[in-house]
């Protein structure tokens, strides 16, 4: 692993599966039209913070995230350990290639992994090697103009046991709502 300008970077490796690429940037155009007419900001933003905090505490995971699905994942509220923890630091940004999340926004729908290593499909991300992660639990971005602005997720280095999925799941989801209603309030919606 190396460092990156936004902390360690992980190594690249084969992309998600998704839309192709002329659909990919029709994708990105509606997310920033669509940003930008509802004025939400693309930079860190110390409401997601807290908001990716809450949800880290709740889940009791390490790791929260308000992710943003731009040119790169865009995590525009973060929450992680102290620098001198001794768990790795993430930067405000990431590669579609890595994580999770580009599964969720492919699929439009909460993704709950109790244990990454149950599935290889979902063990052999390249974040579980850099960060060490065993576990992750995300929900997508939906405005209501059918348009995935990106995910809310948490992650974390401990395996959760397969009965607290439904709760985690469901504390993510709740997130998300919260998230939306931040960006695009009922009446805007």
């Amino acid at each position: 692993m190396r460092n990156g300008p936004h902390g360690p970077s992980v190594p690249s490796g084969p992309s998600v599966a998704g839309p192709p690429p002329a659909h990919r940037a029709i994708e990105l155009s509606q997310r920033y039209e669509l940003l930008e007419r509802l004025g939400v900001s693309t930079a860190a933003s110390r409401d997601f913070d807290e908001l990716a905090r809450d949800m880290a505490e709740q889940a009791g995971f390490l790791y929260g995230f308000v992710n943003l699905f731009l040119e790169e994942q865009n995590f525009v509220g973060l929450h992680q350990p102290p620098p001198d923890s001794g768990y790795v630091s993430v930067g405000r940004t990431m590669s579609h290639d890595h994580g999770w999340c580009p599964e969720v926004v492919a699929r439009k729908k909460a993704l709950p992994l109790h244990d990454v290593h149950a599935s290889p499909r979902f063990s052999g991300n390249h974040v579980v090697d850099a960060v060490g992660i065993r576990s992750y639990f995300g929900a997508p971005l939906i405005h209501g103009s059918g348009t995935v602005l990106g995910t809310v997720c948490v992650i974390d280095p401990e395996k959760r046991a397969l009965h607290e999925a439904r709760r985690l799941r469901d504390i993510v989801i709740s997130a998300g709502a919260q998230v939306m209603d931040r960006i695009a309030p009922a009446q805007g919606r």
